[in-house]
């Protein structure tokens, strides 16, 4: 099966799902006194790519982590291709598509790229407690070499982790985010620390995702943000505060000063 093909089970329950991946109405996250995010209302298509931009502190990461189950929102609902989700564990989201990356890498450092891959997709099957060993042609086993490929890292592919570049771990990352049958990814800064090489191949790789894989990218670096998304939010102290297209959000005068600093952020990111 060909990366770029749109699994069984995806192709299944994108048909019984809404016109939306993720619908957010009114969040607010709380900590104590501080409000992180405050009545975020979003909506993201399926198959959209979308940008989330802004200084530090806006409340980009609060929000993905309310989006991914690590934080339940304080009031507000979340919604996963038309289903509420807003109690829902991680797992759950995960079970229902979701898929996410940190801005700190999380890789077994001392297993092979395959190995890492590996255990991802076996993670997310049917069979994850099985102890039947797989051969070489099993389905998983062909599964881990495509998403590999579809990273660009075939030539390192037995290579230990911690043997890879910075650049590469980022990519590795992508590959086990694509394990099962994945629906909406949320990328959480995957450019932070890369070259200038390997930003342009993380943009090849993200707009080669297959177009059924929706994905919301929190990123700093503005060119590369832009370059992968179709719509962009802009927050500010922990609130939406502009969207638009790509090309709007570069021109905005208003979002020019925040980005460049000008603007008084508080909150947490």
């Amino acid at each position: 099966m060909n990366v770029l093909a749109v699994p069984d089970s995806a192709e299944r329950m994108s048909s019984v799902s809404s016109g939306n991946a993720l619908e957010l109405r009114g969040v607010t996250k709380m900590f104590g006194a501080l409000a992180a995010i405050s009545d975020i209302t979003l909506t993201v298509g399926s198959g959209e790519r979308r940008a989330v931009l802004g200084s530090n502190g806006a409340g980009k990461t609060t929000l993905f982590n309310c989006v991914t189950g690590d934080f339940f929102p304080t009031s507000g609902t979340i919604r996963l291709f038309g289903e509420d989700v807003s109690n829902f564990p991680a797992y759950e989201r995960i079970r229902r598509g979701l898929r996410r990356t940190y801005q700190i890498s999380l890789l077994f450092g001392g297993l092979s790229v395959n190995d890492n891959v590996y255990l991802a997709c076996r993670g997310a099957s049917r069979g994850r407690f099985s102890l039947v060993r797989t051969r070489h042609n099993d389905a998983l086993r062909v599964r881990v070499a495509e998403l590999i490929e579809a990273v660009n890292l075939t030539e390192v592919s037995d290579a230990l982790v911690s043997e890879l570049s910075y650049g590469q771990q980022r990519q590795l990352e992508i590959a086990l985010a694509l394990a099962g049958a994945p629906r909406l990814i949320l990328f959480d800064e995957p450019a932070a620390g890369l070259s200038p090489t390997e930003r342009a191949e993380l943009i090849n790789i993200l707009t080669s995702l297959p177009s059924h894989i929706g994905y919301v990218i929190i990123e700093h670096d503005m060119d590369v943000a832009l370059r992968v998304a179709e719509s962009v939010t802009m927050m500010h102290n922990g609130r939406v505060f502009k969207e638009g297209t790509p090309e709007e959000i570069e021109n905005d005068p208003e979002v020019q000063a925040l980005y460049l600093g000008h603007g008084e952020d508080g909150g947490h990111a």
